[in-house]
């Protein structure tokens, strides 16, 4: 019996230590006057060669206890992860100013921040020093477009979930250099629509549909031809994954299409997190 007990203690022990191993810890840092959060999960016995992978939350989400899933897949692959925390707006929603309708004379610089919250990382937490990726979900995804657009060398690739290419970035923007990106998608999002929304019937302003949002980084790449697969059926939803393949400098563009789904992170139709960092880690130097 009290070596039973003895081994009990010794399971319940192994199982608290790995809890706590992949738990997030908030730190802050100052950007132009104001102090900004974020949460962080760095892996036992990390150093300047671990990768670090950005996910940015929705408009209104919080940082804290974000995403979970990318955490598990995090502390198995042995990679950091940071949930920055987004600001309020003047409607008091927290989230990343990309110029949408109900943003306007919002003059906070996200972009600049997410840039000096990358180089605060690898000088205070001494990570991602050549490895650093970038992902978010709905205006998360916004921003990680515009980080395409703006710093496409900051990152080693880019993943959106449910995001949009705002139609005047995409007007007055040109890309700098062609970038590996992913987005994952549902057809019948009603949040952020799959064929766009030209006219600004959502209220957040004018969007380009996703399928050409996505195929604008497949032509600066140049990709030459494209594969279409089913992944294996997990949830109520088909998702046909199309590959631009051929790109320059073997660079990537992917599409997640979640057939007949809305505005979410997918989880119950795929393995979004393990799909993003099989993406990434194709880049890794």
């Amino acid at each position: 019996m009290k070596n039973r007990y003895l081994a009990f203690l010794v399971v319940l022990f192994c199982f608290i230590v790995h809890a706590r191993a992949a738990e997030t810890v908030r730190y802050t840092m100052k950007y132009k006057g104001e102090v900004r959060t974020y949460w962080l999960y760095v892996p036992e016995g990390a150093g300047p060669a671990t990768p670090l992978v950005l996910v940015l939350h929705g408009y209104g989400g919080n940082a804290e206890g974000y995403c979970p899933s990318m955490l598990e897949v995090a502390e198995r692959e042995g990679f950091a992860v940071c949930y920055p925390q987004g600001e309020k707006d003047a409607k008091g929603k927290t989230g990343w100013n990309v110029g949408y309708d109900v943003q306007q004379g919002l003059e906070r610089d996200d972009v600049g921040f997410v840039k000096a919250l990358v180089k605060h990382l690898r000088k205070t937490h001494h990570i991602g020093k050549d490895n650093v990726f970038m992902s978010g979900m709905s205006n998360g995804g916004e921003m990680t477009y515009f980080m395409a657009y703006k710093y496409p060398d900051l990152f080693r690739a880019y993943a959106t979930i449910a995001g949009l290419t705002m139609q005047w970035a995409y007007k007055e923007w040109k890309a700098k250099k062609p970038v590996p990106l992913m987005e994952v998608h549902g057809t019948a999002d009603k949040t952020s629509m799959w064929e766009g929304d030209p006219t600004d019937t959502g209220g957040w302003g004018a969007y380009i549909a996703v399928p050409a949002a996505v195929g604008y980084w497949a032509a600066q790449a140049r990709c030459t031809h494209e594969e279409t697969t089913t992944l294996p059926q997990k949830g109520e939803h088909p998702v046909v994954l199309h590959r631009y393949l051929g790109g320059d400098d073997g660079i990537e563009v992917r599409l997640y299409e979640v057939q007949g789904a809305k505005h979410s992170w997918h989880l119950a139709d795929m393995d979004t997190c393990e799909e993003m960092w099989a993406f990434f880690r194709q880049y890794l130097k």
